[in-house]
């Protein structure tokens, strides 16, 4: 069973290029180690293709290359926050109308394209002191993503209101996140505790195939 991940740096997580079933140290990582430990009956190829810095045009650019083409079984996409950044940081003025229109092609075309179940994890954005523009705009843009992804996506990870709910928890505000994006080895291991949950009913019905 092909398990594809596609994203930008949070799914790279420091992944070397030269192999992509290299899972980097993000993600990826545990989620595929659990996911593998949770069904030791299945051949699993797990692929890694996310890339730092990528921006959803830059994800539905490569996606023949880095999705169509490849056939997975199951597909996550969790791309976003990079539109955003670059909006303020890069002076790249992606609108959130295109934003949404390059979220909606990359899901149509995955759904259209191939047989693959689809997982949606949308962004988030931990405690930091330099992302205050980017904190502001991601609610408008998380409420698009939702509106597109119930047409398309077969499972959904609200990170940011799971990211909101376990902070309280946990001993001091950087305790996933150094920079409030980019997970340390606590941030990934939750964010593939959820993407498990969402994704193992889903890949327990494509073994009984």
């Amino acid at each position: 069973m092909r398990v594809l991940f596609l994203g930008d740096s949070i799914t790279d997580g420091g992944r070397d290029y030269r192999n992509y079933h290299n899972m980097g140290a993000s993600y990826p990582k545990y989620a595929s180690e659990a996911i593998a430990a949770a069904l030791p009956d299945v051949e699993f190829e797990f692929i890694n293709l996310g890339i730092g810095g990528n921006r959803s045009d830059q994800l539905f650019d490569r996606l023949f290359h880095d999705g169509v083409e490849l056939q997975p079984d199951f597909v996550s996409v969790f791309v976003g926050i990079n539109d955003i950044w670059h909006r303020h940081h890069h002076h790249i003025a992606t609108t959130n109308e295109q934003i949404a229109a390059n979220y909606k092609a990359i899901l149509a075309r995955l759904k259209n394209e191939t047989n693959a179940k689809m997982l949606v994890l949308t962004p988030y954005l931990l405690d930091c002191d330099d992302k205050e523009e980017v904190r502001k705009d991601l609610p408008s843009v998380i409420a698009l993503e939702e509106k597109i992804l119930a047409d398309y996506a077969d499972a959904y990870v609200p990170l940011g209101k799971l990211f909101d709910e376990a902070v309280k928890t946990q001993p001091e505000p950087h305790f996933y996140s150094a920079d409030g994006v980019h997970p340390n080895e606590n941030g990934a291991r939750f964010i593939a505790e959820q993407y498990v949950k969402a994704a193992l009913p889903i890949l327990k019905e494509l073994a009984k195939k």
